[in-house]
């Protein structure tokens, strides 16, 4: 699906030609014909809006016969099936531009382009750098945001740990665990990206514009950080429970083996009386109390030795 929007008077107007339009955005369903008309229609190289649909491509920008790319990952939630997938993964956006018109591609749906959408009124259409920074600067928000609600999901978590030791709440972690990975990784990716982006300037950006971009690159690298810290986190978190859970099934297995060996005194005496052999006081009207009281006998006295040892 394309959208084309024009600003008019600080409004935002949906037009049916991409002629009039200063803004084309195309959303999924993503159509072989919807490419090949766009790229016909605004001389784009049709690779260029192709590029969105490799959900790991990678931050980047390339220019071609003065069409410029710019491949820039943001955050998503996962709507996969499979309960052991992130809850967040990190798709492309692809901007492109052209003399007059900023064009953006989308494999998925997702909040940084909506939100500049709801602003994009109070943009001037005119300023295509600017809308572009813009769009960067949703997409840092929505990382941060998202590094928050993650992280208030993960002590959430914890703490149901703590209460139950039950393995949903590990599976969930695990999932967690993975988001962070998709999120370091697209963070240091677009970092690089946007610091290219001011070394070579591509986008022949103003003095503004490059202040801008730099306060850009310094919410990034604080984003970059949180997820980082909170990665650290959550593998302390993970490796400190994996202990617990590991001494936990020793001291188990610890009480397990203990009683196994008091158990085992009255069985070896019941074991060698009931053999079918001669023994002591076999005619006695004895012959059962006598192994029974000395297999507690014995029984009682290993009991006291060990927790006297215990104690000590």
């Amino acid at each position: 699906m394309i959208q084309y929007f024009k600003n008019t008077d600080k409004q935002t107007i949906a037009v049916d030609r991409a002629e009039s339009a200063v803004w084309v955005n195309v959303l999924p369903p993503l159509k072989q014909e919807e490419f090949t008309e766009l790229s016909d229609t605004m001389n784009i190289p049709v690779d260029f809006l192709k590029d969105s649909l490799d959900i790991d491509e990678r931050s980047r920008y390339e220019i071609d016969d003065n069409v410029k790319l710019i491949v820039i990952k943001t955050p998503t939630e996962n709507n996969s099936f499979n309960l052991s997938d992130a809850f967040y993964i990190t798709i492309p956006i692809c901007i492109i531009l052209t003399n007059n018109r900023i064009v953006t591609v989308n494999s998925f749906e997702n909040e940084a382009i909506k939100k500049f959408l709801n602003t994009f009124q109070h943009r001037n259409p005119d300023k295509m750098n600017m809308m572009v920074l813009k769009i960067f600067e949703k997409i840092t928000t929505n990382f941060q945001e998202y590094l928050k609600e993650i992280n208030q999901r993960r002590n959430s978590l914890e703490q149901k740990l703590y209460d139950s030791n039950r393995n949903e709440e590990l599976l969930q972690l695990m999932r967690i665990q993975k988001s962070f990975v998709y999120f370091v990784t697209a963070l240091r990716s677009n970092e690089l990206l946007m610091m290219k982006i001011s070394r070579t300037n591509i986008l022949r950006l103003t003095e503004e514009e490059k202040d801008f971009l730099e306060d850009l690159i310094v919410e990034t690298s604080q984003a970059l950080e949180m997820a980082n810290t909170y990665t650290n986190i959550l593998n302390s978190t993970l490796d400190a429970f994996a202990s617990i859970i590991s001494n936990n099934q020793n001291e188990v297995l610890k009480r397990l083996t203990t009683l196994t060996i008091f158990l085992s005194v009255p069985v070896l005496i019941a074991s060698i009386y009931g053999m079918n052999v001669p023994i002591p006081y076999k005619d006695s009207h004895l012959a059962f109390w006598l192994p029974v009281t000395l297999s507690f006998i014995i029984l009682a006295f290993t009991v006291w030795n060990y927790a006297k040892r215990i104690r000590k």
